[in-house]
C-alpha cells in the first residue's frame, strides 16, 4: 500500500447529507435521467454546496437515485444546503426529494480494487435516517440534532419524532427539521403507527418474544469505532490545518471562520441527565474486566430506555476508563450532565458484588449509593434494580413498557454474557490496522460461542451480523458469502 493511500486511512467526523428521489425506481429510464439531471443542477447551484466545494471541504458521490454529500466544515452546512435544495426543488413539483443528515465518523479505506475510497458510520446512518422519511422530509439523527442545538436559532425548527426501525432490526432516533416554508411538517408514515418516544440519541435494537429488543448504544459505538458503513465513496483529500473542536468527547474537524470564543454557548444542562462512567474491576482476575464493562454497559442501556432521561453514549464515557483520579465536576461539565453514576464490580466464583453511587456533578455530593451482594446469576437483576433506583432518584417518568424492558434480561446465561462482553470489547477497539480483521474474526468466534449457549441472545446476534458486515465493508472478505452472513 502506498504512503499516500495510508494517509487516507484516518477517522474523522463529518456531516453527511443523503438525498434521493422518491419513486425513482418506478420511473421510465428517460424520466429518471431527466430528474437526476435536474437534481444535479439544483445541488450545484446551492450556495453552501459551492462554498464547501470551493474550499475543498466537500466530498460528493452519486448513489443511483440521488447522492451523498459529505461536509467537513460545520454542522450547519449540510442543513443549510438541504434547505436550499428543498427551496429550489419546490419549483419543480415532479421532483420529489427526501433527505437525511447525520454527523458521524468517516474514514478513508482501500477497496477491493485498490482504490482510495471513503466509508463510515456517518454515511451509513445518514442513509438510514433518510429512509425513515417521505417526500419533502428533511430528517436528521438525534445525534446531529444535539450538534445543531449548539446554534440556538435552530431549536425552533427541530421536532422529535421518536424511533424508526431500519435495516437489521435496529432503531434510529430521528428529528424532523422544517421551517414555516421548507421541509415537511407531516409525521412520516413509518412513525404514524405504534409511535414510541425516542429513548436515546443512538441506534437501538429490538426484542420480540424471548428476544428482547435492547438499546444498542454499543452497536453504534461499534460502527463509530470502525468508521465503516455500507457505502464506499470516491474521495478527495481534505486539507490539513483544520481547526479541531471537541464535542461530547469526540474530536471533529471544523472550519468555523471565527475564533472559538465566538462559538455559541452550550445549552443549559438538563436536570434529568446522567453519564454512566466505566465501572472499576475489583476482581482478583483482571480478565473479569470484560465482565465489569458488560455490567456498566447494561446499566447504561437500561437507563437509555427511559425517554425522560438524557443518557450520554458509551463512546463519550469510555474515555474516562483510566487509572487517573477522576475530577467528577469537570467530567460533568465536559459531558453536559447533572449526574454521574460510578461503581465497581467484584466477582468471585459464583458470587458477585456490585457497588454503585449516584453523584451530583455540580456539587460532587453523593445522592444515592448501594451495595449488592448476590449469586452470580443474579447480576442482571442487579443491573435492572440500579437503573430503576436511578430513575427514582432523578424523578424520571417510567412507562410500563420501559419498566418491562428494563426488567427483561438480555440472556439467561451468564457465561454467554461474558463471551458477548469479550467479543464486544474486541470489536469496539477495532480500527484500520493489520490487526483489525483478526479482532473481528476473534469477536465472531466468541459471539458464535455465546449463541451456542443461548441461541435467543439477540444482542449477540446483532453484534455478529455487524461484525460480518464490517469484514465485508473493509474489503477483508468482500464476498457474497460474507454479506449473506451479515444479512442473517
Amino acid at each position: 500500500m502506498s504512503t499516500e493511500v495510508k494517509k487516507e486511512i484516518e477517522l474523522e467526523i463529518a456531516y453527511v447529507l443523503f438525498i434521493d428521489i422518491v419513486g425513482y425506481s418506478k420511473l421510465v429510464t428517460h424520466e429518471q435521467r431527466r430528474l437526476l439531471d435536474l437534481l444535479n443542477g439544483i445541488v450545484r447551484q446551492a450556495e453552501h454546496f459551492r462554498s464547501a466545494e470551493a474550499k475543498s471541504r466537500l466530498i460528493t458521490m452519486p448513489t443511483g437515485d440521488g447522492m451523498a454529500l459529505v461536509f467537513y466544515n460545520t454542522p450547519e452546512a449540510p442543513v443549510e444546503c438541504a434547505l436550499e435544495i428543498s427551496n429550489a426543488a419546490s419549483e419543480h413539483p415532479e421532483l420529489k426529494l427526501r433527505m437525511g443528515i447525520h454527523s458521524g465518523p468517516v474514514s478513508g479505506v482501500v477497496d477491493v480494487s485498490g482504490r482510495s475510497n471513503i466509508a463510515g458510520a456517518g454515511i451509513n446512518i445518514a442513509q438510514r435516517v433518510m429512509d425513515c422519511g417521505d417526500a419533502g422530509h428533511v430528517l436528521i439523527s438525534k445525534h446531529m440534532a444535539e450538534d445543531l442545538e449548539q446554534y440556538g436559532h435552530w431549536k425552533r425548527n427541530l421536532h422529535d419524532l421518536g424511533e424508526c426501525e431500519v435495516k437489521h432490526g435496529v432503531r434510529v432516533s430521528v428529528v424532523n427539521l422544517y421551517t414555516e416554508d421548507l421541509g415537511n411538517p407531516e409525521v412520516p408514515r413509518k412513525f404514524r403507527h405504534g409511535r414510541q418516544k425516542a429513548a436515546l440519541p443512538v441506534l437501538t435494537e429490538k426484542r420480540t418474544g424471548t428476544r428482547s429488543w435492547i438499546v444498542a448504544a454499543a452497536a453504534i459505538v461499534l460502527i463509530a469505532g470502525l468508521g465503516v458503513g455500507g457505502y464506499l465513496l470516491s474521495r478527495r483529500s481534505v486539507p490539513a490545518g483544520s481547526n479541531r473542536q471537541t464535542v461530547r468527547g469526540e474530536t471533529e474537524a471544523v472550519e468555523t471562520g471565527r475564533p472559538s470564543s465566538a462559538l455559541p454557548a452550550p445549552a443549559a444542562v438538563p436536570t434529568k441527565s446522567i453519564a454512566v462512567l466505566p465501572f472499576e474491576n475489583l476482581s482478583d482476575e483482571k480478565q473479569n474486566a470484560y465482565f465489569t464493562d458488560g455490567v456498566q454497559d447494561e446499566i447504561l442501556t437500561d437507563l437509555a430506555r427511559i425517554a425522560d432521561l438524557k443518557v450520554i453514549s458509551r463512546s463519550s464515557v469510555m474515555q474516562y476508563k483510566t487509572g487517573v483520579a477522576r475530577d467528577l465536576r469537570k467530567i460533568g461539565q465536559e459531558l453536559g450532565v447533572a449526574h454521574l453514576l460510578e461503581g465497581s464490580v467484584q466477582r468471585a466464583t459464583n458470587k458477585v458484588r456490585v457497588n454503585a453511587q449516584l453523584i451530583n456533578a455540580r456539587t460532587d455530593a453523593h445522592e444515592w449509593a448501594e451495595n449488592y451482594d448476590r449469586p452470580l446469576d443474579d447480576v442482571f437483576a442487579i443491573q435492572s434494580e440500579i437503573a430503576k433506583a436511578i430513575a427514582d432518584q432523578l424523578q424520571a417518568k417510567l412507562s410500563p413498557s420501559e419498566k418491562n424492558a428494563i426488567e427483561e434480561r438480555p440472556t439467561t446465561d451468564v457465561a454467554a454474557f461474558e463471551l458477548y462482553s469479550r467479543a464486544k470489547d474486541l470489536i469496539l477497539n477495532t480500527g484500520f490496522s493489520a490487526i483489525s480483521a483478526q479482532n473481528l474474526l476473534a469477536g465472531i468466534d466468541l459471539l458464535n460461542q455465546a449463541l451456542a449457549r443461548d441461541p435467543s441472545f439477540f444482542a449477540a446476534q446483532c453484534q455478529l451480523a455487524y461484525a460480518h458486515d464490517t469484514l465485508y465493508a473493509l474489503g477483508t472478505d468482500h464476498t457474497p458469502a460474507r454479506l449473506a452472513l451479515a444479512d442473517k
